[in-house]
């Protein structure tokens, strides 16, 4: 059953759409209250307003309110809809992954929890890509030096060797 499930999840959102809704803020792995209800198909109001019903299950540490700077620097970056556009009136929320995951506790639809456990996978697939590329960066770092002397090496000696013989001949003397 948990492989059937394991399907409809990926059909369900695309770990590609996923991962484009995770961002990092404040150095953590976060996704928007917008990008979350896109996800699972809400509209971001009920989706906050089901998190404010619950606020004692998300700490600072699930979930945080951007500041007006980190609204503005979004809207820069991605698109946030403006409030002169009649869009959004307050910043938005940032879940951590641990905040998504309470967010299965509070959105028991059938979809949600879909939702939930393909975001979840996402969030792991992210940390082994992330993993394997600092694994890479050590061992390159490591052979880095290495690599150097071998070069310096090779310059040395390719470059031609400087030449001690003295010249044979007569040089006349220079006359004023």
């Amino acid at each position: 059953m948990a492989t059937k499930k394991a399907g409809v999840s990926a059909k369900v959102v695309p770990i590609e759409q996923i991962a484009a809704s995770i961002y990092v803020i404040r150095g953590q792995k976060v996704i928007l209250d917008s990008g979350l209800a896109t996800l699972y198909g809400v509209e971001t109001r009920a989706l906050v307003q089901a998190v404010k019903r619950n606020a004692d299950r998300f700490p600072e540490d699930f979930l945080f309110q951007l500041t007006k700077e980190e609204s503005e620097s979004l809207r820069s970056q991605i698109v946030i809809s403006s409030e002169r556009r009649g869009g959004r009136r307050y910043d938005p929320y940032a879940f951590t992954e641990q905040g998504v995951a309470m967010l299965s506790s509070v959105l028991r639809s059938p979809r949600a929890v879909e939702v939930n456990i393909a975001i979840m996978r996402t969030f792991v697939k992210l940390r082994q890509i992330l993993a394997t590329n600092e694994e890479l960066a050590r061992m390159v770092a490591k052979h880095d030096r290495q690599i150097t002397l071998l070069f310096e090496h090779v310059q040395k000696m390719l470059a031609p060797a400087p030449s001690k013989k003295s010249r044979i001949g007569f040089v006349a003397p220079e006359t004023k």
